[in-house]
C-alpha cells in the first residue's frame, strides 16, 4: 500500500508550495512512484510545479453532461460507461511523478459528485504507487467526507497568525473525531518572520496541544517567483524557504 500524505489548512496559507516542494522532493529521489492529487476545486498545484494544466475529473464530467445517448457514444457503452473510461485522461504524466485533478463543476450546485469521482479515481490507481500526496482544499469538506484514502500523515499548513494556528487546530480535532486514526498529524507554520514565532503564536499551538514539526520562514524569493508566475517549487536551494523546507522533508523521512 502506498505512503498517504495529506496536507491541509486554511486558504493562504502555503499548503499548495508546500505539498509542490515535497512531489519535487520525492520525485527527485526516484525511490517509487508518485501521485500528486490536486483535490482543491480552485486548482493551481500545477503552477506550483510548473506543468501545463491538466484536463480535471470535473471538466470531464462537464463536458460529458450535454452528450446524448447513440451516435455522439461509441458502439456498446452507456454515457456512464464512456465517463468512466474518459475519465482516465485526467491522469497526467510528468517528470517523476503523475497528477490528478478534482477541479470544479460549472455553475450552481454541489460537489458531492465529483467528490465522488475523485474517491474513485484515487482508489482505482493507488495500488500502483509508492506515495500519494494530496493538496486539499481550503476548509474540512474532503477530511469530513471521508473522499481521501486513509492517510498515514496529515501534514497541517498554518501562516504565522493565531487564526491560522486555530483554523489547524480545528481540523486536527475534526481528524480526531471522526476517528481517523492517522499515524501522525504535525504542523508546519510557513511565512514566520526571520523564519521565528513569537511567543504569543507557541503559547496557541501548545494551548491546542499541535506538534510543531517546523517553521519555514517569510522569503522574498517565493513572492518573487510567484509575481513573475515562475514555478514556485523551482525557487533555488540557498533560498530560506527551500533550505528550512529540505530540513521539515528530513524530519519526516521520507
Amino acid at each position: 500500500m502506498p505512503t498517504v500524505i495529506a496536507i491541509a489548512g486554511k486558504g493562504g496559507t502555503g499548503k499548495t508550495t508546500v505539498c509542490g516542494m515535497l512531489v519535487r522532493h520525492l520525485a527527485a529521489k526516484k525511490e517509487g512512484h508518485i501521485l500528486a492529487v490536486d483535490s482543491d476545486p480552485n486548482s493551481n498545484l500545477y503552477e506550483v510545479l510548473g506543468v501545463k494544466a491538466p484536463i480535471s475529473l470535473g471538466e470531464i464530467r462537464e463536458g460529458m453532461t450535454d452528450k446524448g445517448s447513440g451516435d455522439s457514444l461509441p458502439a456498446g457503452m452507456t454515457k456512464n460507461e464512456y465517463m468512466e473510461f474518459m475519465f482516465g485522461d485526467a491522469l497526467a504524466e510528468e517528470d517523476g511523478y503523475d497528477l490528478l485533478v478534482m477541479g470544479r463543476t460549472q455553475g450552481p450546485g454541489c460537489y458531492c459528485y465529483i467528490n465522488g469521482v475523485l474517491k474513485t479515481q484515487i482508489e482505482r490507481y493507488s495500488g500502483g504507487y509508492s506515495y500519494i500526496i494530496v493538496d486539499n482544499e481550503a476548509g474540512f469538506e474532503h477530511i469530513s467526507r471521508g473522499t481521501l484514502p486513509q492517510a498515514d500523515l496529515l501534514l497541517l499548513i498554518s501562516d504565522c497568525t493565531r487564526r491560522g494556528i486555530q483554523a489547524a487546530g480545528r481540523v486536527a480535532r475534526l481528524a480526531e473525531d471522526l476517528k481517523l486514526k492517522y499515524k501522525a498529524v504535525k504542523l508546519i507554520v510557513n511565512q514566520a518572520p526571520s523564519g521565528e514565532l513569537g511567543a504569543g503564536i507557541r503559547e496557541e499551538i501548545a494551548a491546542l496541544n499541535l506538534d510543531l514539526l517546523g517553521v519555514l520562514p517569510r522569503d522574498d524569493t517565493v513572492y518573487r517567483y510567484d509575481n513573475e508566475g515562475l514555478p514556485v517549487a523551482d525557487i533555488p536551494d540557498d533560498s530560506p524557504m527551500k533550505a528550512a523546507m529540505k530540513e521539515i522533508i528530513a524530519k519526516l523521512g521520507v
